[in-house]
């Protein structure tokens, strides 16, 4: 394994102030004891960086139940020799790329570990620099982009990459729908949008497909157009990587106009919300995705009766317990996080950032591990669902590779 030592910028006296009135979580460096919690116990913190409001708000919800039910689940952790409590520092970054620098600066002042996040590309690469300026090693759990780790030792994550998910995407098309021509719907903007709008389209034109291009701007709510110029340019397929309240709309508007065209999206469109949308609505969905539900009966067993008995817990999964793959991830990212720990033997940041690059975890996603250039996940697999409208549930189609 090829080491990476993380550049450290050397602290404000400005910041170095602020942070003076917090408790430090490593002890291991300077004058300041451990954090503790009330009974004594040294606490270790990780944060969370995600979203509970804006675009990704019901996306980010799910993708935190995961790391919350594996720290209720696992509160604890033995680091260096001594036993930890497990805090998790949970902040909203509102979907937003102009908010969510402050939103990770409050995690540094809260003085976390290692950062957990985000669900959402943009918001990812707008807090980059805030971490990479703290010292403090970041990991995304569904943020797919490759800008997210491109060029920096500080950003890890542990789902596959948007070229990837969208080389399977465009195979799955050609292959299972033998489609030519493919209509590709886009947000202005978004860099998750258009980075897996941009790497379906490569694929799909190298496999000899025409595709057709538009965008649309934040706050638009009228999909009407779009669904019709699909449909009046003759497309095989209706490719619309946005979010999952546009995804939404476009359903509802797509059914209306009896669009007739399978839609295709990648893992933004696994949730309910999208389950919802769809039910009882003559609309083809499929997406591709990072856990099927039934991929591991301990695990979906024991979060569908944490969900049920927790009502909060249920509203941040849209009322019922249908597991999210980013939930999935959330639960794995949690522990991928806690085994970093373990192996830096202690909390302070910067080893924390060395020893990530040394981990492997087998989750119930499957197996993680970075690769030593960018900190990426090496997975080779996504698996493709399909929207069944009558029972309002996910069906499995498939696991498919680039190959």
């Amino acid at each position: 394994m090829k080491k990476r030592v993380l550049a450290i910028a050397l602290v404000t006296a400005m910041v170095g102030s602020m942070l003076a009135g917090c408790s430090k979580s490593g002890g291991e460096t300077g004058t300041d004891a451990p954090a503790a919690a009330a009974d004594g116990a040294k606490v270790v913190k990780i944060g969370v960086y995600e979203p509970a409001s804006g675009d990704n708000g019901a996306g980010g919800k799910q993708e935190v139940l995961g790391m919350q039910y594996a720290n209720q689940e696992t509160p604890t952790v033995e680091i260096g020799g001594e036993e930890y409590t497990v805090q998790l520092e949970i902040v909203d970054n509102e979907s937003s790329n102009d908010k969510g620098p402050s939103a990770a600066s409050s995690l540094v002042s809260a003085g976390v570990s290692i950062a957990l996040g985000s669900y959402g590309s943009g918001v990812s690469i707008a807090a980059s620099d805030v971490f990479k300026e703290a010292g403090i090693p970041a990991m995304g759990v569904t943020c797919t982009n490759p800008q997210v780790t491109e060029g920096n030792t500080h950003y890890f994550r542990i789902c596959f990459l948007d070229p990837f998910q969208g080389t399977v995407l465009a195979n799955f098309a050609n292959e299972n729908f033998q489609a030519k021509k493919a209509y590709i719907l886009t947000k202005l903007g978004d860099d998750y949008s258009t980075g897996l709008g941009y790497y379906f389209k490569e694929a799909f034109t190298g496999l000899g497909g025409e595709v057709v291009e538009e965008t649309f701007q934040e706050g638009n709510s009228d999909f009407t157009s779009y669904v019709t110029s699909a449909k009046n340019e003759g497309a095989d397929v209706f490719f619309a990587p946005v979010s999952t309240e546009a995804a939404a709309l476009i359903i509802e508007q797509a059914a209306a106009q009896s669009m007739g065209i399978p839609m295709m999206a990648g893992d933004t469109w696994d949730s309910n919300v999208i389950l919802n949308a769809a039910k009882g609505k003559n609309v083809e969905i499929y997406v591709t995705t990072f856990y099927q539900e039934g991929g591991n009966e301990e695990f979906d067993t024991g979060i569908k009766e944490w969900i049920n008995g927790d009502s909060t817990a249920k509203a941040n999964n849209g009322g019922d317990d249908t597991i999210a793959a980013v939930t999935a991830m959330g639960y794995d990212a949690y522990y991928v996080a806690l085994e970093a720990l373990k192996a830096a033997g202690s909390t302070d940041p910067a080893d924390v950032n060395e020893a990530l690059w040394g981990v492997t975890y087998t989750g119930v996603t499957g197996e993680i591990k970075f690769d030593d250039v960018n900190g990426d996940a090496l997975r080779d697999t996504a698996y493709v669902k399909c929207a069944n409208t009558d029972t309002g549930a996910w069906d499995f189609v498939a696991e498919q590779g680039v190959n």
